[in-house]
């Protein structure tokens, strides 16, 4: 591509690089100009303008964004692509969901030619409908053909949207003090599963024991098992694993480097997973339990090595109602 100042003369069929106020209106960049915007612009007194012109081989740079984001798209599954327009198309979500991201691919994709760019969301980031994913920009007015095949090459099937399974939860809460009002607890657990499509199909209340816990957990319908105990879990063997494993489960990890939500928990029971969730939970502010929860209700393995590696980016937000600051 040809970019530069030249003579008004000679500018006819190039595309504005820079917009220009008219008296009325303006000359938006991008467009290509006719000899209609010649006679404005020579009635401006312009004698130069910078325009860019495509060469052999270069693709123009809305077609360029709307080849990329199909390539984006090949094979995935509750994603659309906006109409490319000023070199940019973005990828949006349908409905819920996370995003699934092939970071080497996207890196890769990103090194190809700085004029060919692809932004998006962390990866495992939760998705809404109508949520934006991504967005292909194509950042110069053309790019060569054979960058534009290369990083379409690199990025088909580097992005996906994992969709909810929709399996029914039951929450376990522990009280301390029976007939403890739990009505926020359970109204930010129902608002955190009605955003994953997942609906809480019963809510369980018993005693913070161990045996009073096995038996609720084992009474569970659901297909996965959310735990709130009365007090904090702040061991292993604290009451709520320990009720998990005399249930006849297994405990995957317990703790994660998230603040807040350190003391989370995971396991499983005859096959369905069990998440005992931190305090922090009881408020619908992002914690650590989002990143496990939304995971397991979109299909996506978390083991401990995934949890592990929460740690980079687990500094979440100061809340104002944290009972001891960070800084404290």
């Amino acid at each position: 591509m040809k970019f530069g100042a030249v003579p008004l003369g000679d500018a006819r069929g190039g595309i504005l690089a820079h917009s220009i106020a008219l008296p009325k209106g303006r000359l938006r960049k991008g467009i290509v100009l006719d000899q209609s915007h010649i006679e404005q612009l020579h009635a401006l007194g312009q004698v130069q303008v910078t325009v860019a012109r495509l060469e052999a081989g270069d693709i123009e740079e809305n077609e360029a964004a709307r080849r990329l984001g199909d390539a984006l798209l090949a094979g995935s599954v509750g994603l659309r692509a906006s109409k490319a327009a000023t070199g940019r198309v973005n990828l949006i979500a349908d409905g819920a969901g996370l995003a699934v991201l092939d970071v080497s691919k996207l890196t890769a994709l990103n090194a190809v030619n700085p004029m060919i760019s692809f932004a998006s969301v962390p990866a495992h980031h939760q998705m809404h409908a109508n949520a934006m994913l991504g967005t292909v920009k194509i950042i110069s007015y053309a790019v060569p053909e054979g960058d534009l095949v290369a990083a379409c090459a690199h990025a088909r099937g580097a992005v996906q949207l994992a969709q909810p399974l929709k399996q029914n939860v039951s929450l376990v809460i522990t009280q301390i003090n029976a007939g403890s009002d739990e009505s926020k607890a359970i109204a930010a657990s129902e608002a955190r599963l009605a955003a994953l499509d997942s609906p809480l199909i019963e809510t369980l209340t018993c005693a913070h024991t161990g045996a009073a816990l096995k038996d609720a957990i084992g009474a569970a319908k659901g297909d996965v098992i959310l735990i709130l105990t009365g007090s904090a879990t702040s061991d292993p063997q604290d009451v709520a694993p320990s009720a998990l494993i005399a249930a006849g489960g297994t405990l995957e990890r317990f703790g994660m480097p998230v603040d807040p939500g350190n003391l989370l928990f995971l396991g499983s029971l005859q096959g369905k997973p069990v998440i005992g969730l931190p305090g922090c939970a009881r408020s619908p502010a992002l914690n650590g339990a989002d990143k496990v929860l939304s995971r397991v209700l979109c299909g996506v393995p978390v083991t401990s090595e995934d949890i592990a590696a929460m740690g980079v980016g687990g500094l979440l937000k100061e809340i104002p109602t944290r009972p001891r600051p960070r800084n404290v």
